[in-house]
């Protein structure tokens, strides 16, 4: 063979195992390093932000405000920085207009207690606060606290020829507590919220549901209910359902979310429910006695051995009608 082919071929070779040599070093070698993003930290103080959007009368809770880093050249003097603002002043304090999620509060969006307009600003638009007596008994023992909702309850009795009818009646539903006495926020202790009792509680109300309450007072005793948060849910499918709230077609969770909120923070009334004292006990009236002069009314509903109450001789069978049930003699025709 000729020396210059041999020379030729051995170079030739050399080549083709280089580059096997850099493809399988190619394939099978180290990895390159993967590039990490690392999150960058904005240098500057900790400010007040909203946790969630706070619409205009939205009494300020531990959970609605958290601080948060930022960037020290977008911090302003009306910021609230951590470690100067004192929290357990501006828990309680009330939002003078729209914030939304993740933006810092001012000491102008919020109002004090004791600030002019500060119950006004607490008020929704075109509605009014009235405040009612109540004790350990018909306030929930003081575990009520500025921003809860509340159903109110009417307790009375319907006087007439007998006994009278022992009703309580749910006249009011999803009323916002404003204040307990002069209180507009919580004490807390080693981060749990202080039980205390009070005398009054301050509710925000229509101008036609605080006609209703001022009546009330006046016809029986009052009392509170405490309504759980998760009730919300269940009212909003029922207003979907009457039609009272309407969903646009396509609209997204946060939209949702939005109409719920704005639904269930009216007060409701009507389609409330009631007992009376034969739901309660065998012995008492389920329907309204008699009023003088009115003749010819049955003694309904007397017919469990109540006072007055006039109870056929012999075998009886018990009648309801409605709501309403007697005794009548076997005999009877």
């Amino acid at each position: 063979m000729d020396k210059k082919k041999l020379v030729l071929l051995v170079v030739a070779l050399l080549v083709a195992v280089g580059t096997a040599l850099a493809a399988r070093s190619l394939f099978t070698g180290a990895s390159a390093p993967q590039a990490e993003a690392v999150p960058v930290q904005p240098k500057g103080p900790k400010v007040l932000v909203a946790q969630r959007a706070l619409p205009v009368g939205t009494i300020i809770t531990a959970d609605a405000v958290s601080f948060q880093d930022w960037p020290e050249e977008l911090v302003k003097d009306a910021y609230f920085i951590d470690g100067e603002a004192d929290m357990g002043k501006l828990l309680g304090t009330v939002v003078r207009y729209p914030v939304t999620a993740g933006q810092p509060l001012t000491q102008g969006a919020l109002v004090a207690p004791g600030d002019r307009g500060f119950l006004a600003a607490a008020l929704g638009p075109g509605m009014r606060a009235v405040t009612i007596p109540v004790s350990a008994q018909t306030g929930v023992g003081g575990f009520v606290f500025p921003g809860d909702r509340v159903d109110l309850m009417l307790t009375q009795q319907v006087k007439g020829e007998g006994e009278p009818l022992r009703t309580a009646e749910t006249i009011l539903r999803n009323l916002r507590v404003l204040a307990t006495d002069q209180a507009t926020d919580n004490d807390v202790v080693d981060g749990k919220t202080v039980v205390k009792a009070f005398r009054t509680v301050t509710l925000e109300v229509t101008p036609r549901i605080a006609e209703k309450v001022a009546v009330a007072q006046e016809i029986g005793a009052i009392s509170l209910s405490l309504r759980s948060i998760a009730d919300n849910q269940g009212e909003f499918e029922r207003a979907l359902a009457n039609g009272d709230v309407k969903v646009p077609e396509g609209a997204t969770k946060e939209q949702e979310e939005q109409l719920m909120r704005q639904a269930m923070a009216k007060p409701i009334e009507g389609k409330t429910t009631y007992v009376t004292g034969g739901d309660v006990s065998r012995f008492q009236r389920s329907s309204r006695p008699a009023m003088p002069g009115e003749g010819g009314a049955r003694p309904p509903m007397m017919a469990y051995g109540s006072a007055g109450a006039s109870i056929p001789a012999g075998p009886v069978v018990r009648v309801t009608r409605g709501k309403e049930t007697t005794l009548e003699s076997v005999g009877a025709k």
